[in-house]
């Protein structure tokens, strides 16, 4: 009994602002990754890189995707507008310049607080 009146319950709430949270580059992925992100290898492996970049509020995806794939040659792999999540494919260079728009996009005109872009 002492210990059930000593424990802590925690709650955690998503609260959405304006940010984008994770900003990654995978150079040189496996083909098996492509697989698995439901992106076609036959088409997708190619390329060199796949972008990946989860924002907040969640539509705010619809114009990272737009801005991606109109900032360089990035083929747009995946939107969800409803989690957040953008991936896009292309060449290092392409991918790299593509989340460079975003990011900085998002900040100067949106009023965003952005992460820095990180890369494996």
């Amino acid at each position: 009994m002492q210990n059930e009146q000593n424990k802590q319950r925690i709650i955690q709430e998503l609260v959405p602002g304006k940010q984008i949270t994770l900003a990654h580059i995978i150079a040189n992925p496996d083909e098996i990754l492509y697989k698995k992100l439901g992106l076609d290898p036959a088409v997708e492996y190619s390329k060199s890189a796949i972008g990946i970049l989860t924002l907040s509020p969640a539509e705010t995806a619809i114009i990272a995707g737009d801005i991606s794939i109109k900032s360089s040659g990035v083929t747009l792999g995946f939107v969800d507008r409803f989690s957040g999540t953008v991936i896009v494919t292309g060449t290092f260079s392409e991918v790299d310049a593509a989340l460079k728009a975003v990011t900085e996009y998002a900040e100067e005109t949106l009023g965003f607080t952005v992460c820095k872009i990180t890369k494996t």
